[in-house]
């Protein structure tokens, strides 16, 4: 359980940096690194397990027959990942509370951190891939939010589009692809998928899948040509940079394909997409980041080329290359995340990143000086550091692989990248650090507080360490996390400085030369490349946005012009045409069931709905009689359901009809109570034979279709129900049983999709009282004369004496439903009702200063104790929304029955009253704006004291 703990954690760490930003920065910090720091001491309590090579599980199966369960597995390598997320996270939540301005928001930054890094350890800890999928998504939206965070910036805004849309893009496609994957295995958990490999590169799908999920894992590690999201993401502020960027978000895409390594590597397929895409993108990286004058510019595009060299070794498919791979994954963390931490004290203390407009700052900011040579020394690759033992092992990896039967391919042009990598590094060190002071520095330079400089400090101690000492800091991790990656065995080789003269120190010692000579010669390099044709990838994305946009709009506009009738022509159409296709596609006999005869009343009734439908459609224009006769419809329905022996669904259908009819008629007060003329069948004639036929085409078909199940035999879940309703539910009455329990969790989305609903009408109703439309309403005039008793004496007494009766009939039918027809749904109609007709006898004014409730309180409330039902059952052992129960005994009561289904009613209950009645109050303040009569603030309009009538204020 306490791997679901890790992932949580950062989950519920988010709710308090809004709050605790009240108490002050340091509170708000201070709670955002606690949460962190007990997710990282929990992740690092499995480590004795991890590194004795077991694999730890937890989880709980929600719904295994559809591959749905919520599992997750520690590893080594969901080991490594996990401790790259909170612990660099630790340091990044420290630096950002001495990095941003006092007018940065910063609760909704460290809120917007937590889901980011909650989001980031669910990936690596999936099991479910499903599961996966949902944190994989979830961290394009956070990442979204963060790079935004500067909302003032366009930049910072166009950054933010640019990676959701690219990355998100990449997501769906991985979608497809992990879901072809898991129907290959036959399983949607991790665990299993990695068993099969075989079945899996044999499968005709391999290439497919493949493919789209590459997709997903090019996209979110900026390879090449998807790289171009990750520098325009560097608008976001630097502690996002230093965490999205170098340790957390762009590993994703690195990390899927080193945990799908087992099963998709070591193809011609795997090879030649994956290692070729890791070199191009290494060298287009390199070579640009060269050329960057921003300092963060220059670090995305070094950012780029790393995550390339990472590609290029798990593409080659060897276990010696996914050493190397995990090796660099450790080191590029630790010297990168320094570097951008570093850029950010740079920019923080002397108002610049402009590599143009710096120099000199050795002797100005010494501490921040040293440690950005040491993490761009181990950039560079160059010893005694940790970024020159794993490029060491690149180099002899690509010394090694032959691409297209050429041998000096590879290690040619992963030699030229090296070249690029060294010389921009260096750049990094000399022009911003050497050379003489200046006099134009936006700031006057400074070292930083301890808050800035510790952070990077601790990496740049951590490169020193693994540099000179790597066997016994780095080795056991190195280890166990490429033991995970391969699947087996390991290879024989052993992390050291020095290995001796090989051709991989002959190819780095090339990389250093060249890399000094084009620093040397820096101003005629650029000249060259400034020469050169640079074609820019941003104006290229806006390019194809724009004429995305530009094919959506024409096929909305072509398809979606304001008409319903025209949507529902092609919904039913659609519908109708798959229907049919299906039948005659299909082979079909005769129903073998006996048919009854039928009786006179159902004969009636049949002809009463027939009518009804009938005149609905001869009547249609005049709106008012047309909502009468769909009333009366739904009566008959009502009769239907008495009549074969279902009272739950008669009491629910009568109940529904009269509060929407309610409504349905006090909407109809601010709408003509005529449809226009042009909805006429002269006025239109081929829409109108269009909706005819699809009419008949489609009930016919219906009914054909019921026609088809009654005749028929066959098995349902209803005699599971009727079995288990009393031993598993500890109710008698089945209906309400399913409602709560068995089908409890449809119940529980059923009410979120009310309360929705109830909310967007609000809103709705909510603009309509502002701006052009509430002027309209404010000179707008009843269309039919409006009776000068608003409040008849005889509605206000009767409804009087209705509303305890209907309020005791409303808590019977709670209280019996889980044993008699009845429960919190229909409770809930019965009650609004009363309440409705208390505010049409004496107006909203008057009743609303007698009922005091917050509605969309009422709502949130009753979602909120369904859910704490469902979870209640889980944190007891058992499936979500399972019902518990027992019968008791109390003198003079006797013995009844209490259970757990109660109070998910209980949230049903107040959901539906909240919204039906929210949906009232919003008619009234439509109602009030007219401004026709006053508001009343009496029970009606004639006093009968008085004898006479009053209008009232």
């Amino acid at each position: 359980m306490s791997l679901v703990l890790i992932v949580l954690l950062p989950f519920v760490g988010a709710l308090l940096p809004a709050l605790m930003i009240r108490a002050g920065r340091n509170a708000c910090a201070t709670s955002t690194f606690t949460f962190t720091l007990l997710a990282f001491a929990l992740l690092l309590s499995h480590a004795p397990a991890v590194f004795r090579g077991e694999v730890v599980q937890a989880g709980w199966d929600w719904l295994p027959a559809l591959g749905l369960n919520a599992n997750f597995f520690l590893d080594g390598l969901g080991f490594f990942f996990a401790g790259l997320i909170l612990g660099i996270g630790l340091l990044i939540i420290v630096y950002a509370r001495f990095y941003l301005a006092k007018d940065d928001p910063m609760g909704s930054f460290y809120t917007y951190l937590l889901l980011f890094q909650g989001a980031m350890v669910g990936i690596v800890l999936s099991d479910n891939i499903l599961l996966l999928l949902v944190f994989w998504e979830l961290t394009s939206l956070s990442s979204f939010l963060l790079i935004g965070y500067w909302k003032h910036l366009p930049e910072g805004r166009q950054g933010a589009r640019m990676a959701l849309a690219v990355t998100g893009a990449g997501g769906l496609a991985m979608i497809a692809g992990m879901l072809i994957l898991g129907d290959i295995a036959g399983s949607y958990n991790l665990t299993d998928i990695l068993q099969h490999k075989d079945a899996i590169q044999a499968s005709p799908l391999y290439l497919p899948a493949l493919l789209l999920i590459l997709a997903g894992c090019f996209t979110k590690s900026a390879q090449f040509p998807f790289h171009f999201w990750l520098p325009h993401a560097m608008a976001a502020p630097t502690p996002v940079s230093a965490y999205l960027h170098s340790a957390t978000m762009v590993k994703a895409g690195l990390f899927l394909m080193a945990r799908m390594w087992p099963v998709l590597a070591g193809t011609a397929e795997w090879f030649y997409i994956v290692a070729t895409t890791g070199l191009i993108t290494m060298l287009v990286g390199a070579v640009i980041a060269l050329f960057k004058d921003d300092l963060k510019g220059l670090l995305a595009f070094s950012t780029v080329s790393h995550l390339g060299l990472v590609t290029m070794l798990l593409g080659f498919g060897t276990p010696m290359a996914a050493v190397a791979a995990v090796f660099h994954i450790l080191n590029h963390a630790t010297f990168k995340a320094a570097l951008f931490m570093n850029a950010g004290i740079i920019d923080h203390e002397a108002g610049t990143r402009d590599i143009k407009r710096l120099g000199g700052l050795l002797h100005l900011m010494p501490v921040t000086a040293t440690l950005a040579m040491v993490a761009a020394a181990s950039m560079a690759g160059l010893p005694p550091l940790n970024g020159f033992l794993s490029k060491e092992m690149m180099l002899h990896e690509a010394a090694a692989t032959a691409w297209l039967g050429n041998g000096w391919v590879v290690p040619a042009l992963a030699t030229l990248a090296a070249c690029f990598s060294v010389a921009y590094s260096l750049r990094y060190i000399v022009h911003v650090f050497f050379g003489p002071q200046r006099s134009d520095y936006p700031h006057t330079p400074h070292d930083p507080p301890a808050g800035l400089w510790l952070p990077p400090a601790l990496l740049v101690m951590l490169v020193v360490l693994i540099g000179l000492l790597p066997a016994t800091v780095a080795g056991p991790l190195v280890a166990v996390v490429a033991q995970a990656v391969i699947g087996g065995a390991l290879p024989d080789y052993h992390l050291a400085l020095w290995h001796g003269v090989n051709i991989a120190l002959a190819l780095s010692v090339v990389a250093v030369v060249v890399g000094l000579g084009a620093l040397r010669a820096y101003p005629r390099v650029r000249a060259v490349w400034q020469a050169g044709p640079h074609p820019e990838a941003k104006a290229m994305f806006d390019a194809v946005m724009a004429a995305a946009l530009a094919l959506a709009q024409r096929v909305t506009h072509g398809l979606h012009n304001g008409s319903l009738q025209r949507y529902l022509a092609f919904a039913i159409g659609a519908m109708t045409l798959a229907g049919f296709a299906t039948f005659i596609g299909a082979s079909h006999e005769a129903g073998t069931r006996e048919l009854l005869p039928a009786e006179p009343v159902a004969v009636v009734a049949w002809l009463l709905l027939l009518g009804g439908c009938v005149l609905t459609v001869m009547f249609f224009r005049q709106r008012l009689l047309s909502v009468l006769v769909v009333g009366t419809v739904g009566l008959i329905v009502c009769v239907a359901f008495i009549y074969l022996s279902a009272p739950d669904l008669a009491l629910t259908q009568i109940s529904v009809e009269v509060t929407t009819v309610i409504l349905i008629l006090l909407a109809l007060y601010f709408l003509p109570k005529a449809s226009p003329l042009s909805s006429t069948v002269s006025a239109d004639p081929l829409r109108h034979l269009r909706d005819g036929v699809l009419a008949l085409i489609a009930g016919g078909g219906m009914g054909l279709v019921s026609w088809a199940m009654l005749t028929r035999d066959g098995s349902s879940l209803s005699t599971y129900y009727l079995e288990n309703s009393v031993s598993g539910g500890g109710g008698t009455n089945v209906v309400n049983v399913i409602l709560v329990d068995f089908r409890g969790f449809d119940t529980f989305g059923e009410i979120i999709v009310l309360g929705i609903a109830a909310l967007a009408i609000y809103a709705l109703l909510d603009g309509a009282l502002h701006g052009r439309v509430a002027r309209r309403l404010s000179a707008w005039t009843p269309d039919l004369p409006v009776s000068v008793d608003r409040h008849p004496i005889i509605m206000v007494v009767a409804t009087r004496v209705m509303l305890p009766l209907a309020l005791l009939v409303g808590a019977y039918i709670f209280l019996r439903g889980h044993n008699q027809p009845g429960g919190g749904f229909i409770a809930a109609l019965v009650v609004s009702i009363a309440l409705i007709m208390q505010y049409m006898a004496s107006g909203f004014g008057w009743a609303a200063q007698r009922v005091r409730v917050n509605y969309h309180a009422m709502i949130g409330a009753g979602v909120l104790i369904a859910a704490g039902t469902g979870i209640a059952s889980m944190v007891l052992d058992r499936p979500f929304l399972t019902s518990a129960f027992d019968h008791f005994h109390l003198p003079l009561v006797g013995e009844f029955e209490l259970a757990s289904a109660m109070a998910f009613d209980t949230g049903v209950f107040l959901t539906v009253v909240g919204a039906v009645m929210l949906a009232l109050a919003n008619l009234s303040r439509m109602g009030r704006l007219t401004g026709q009569r006053p508001v009343n603030r009496t029970a009606m309009d004639v006093d009968p004291s008085m004898g006479m009538s009053k209008e009232h204020n």
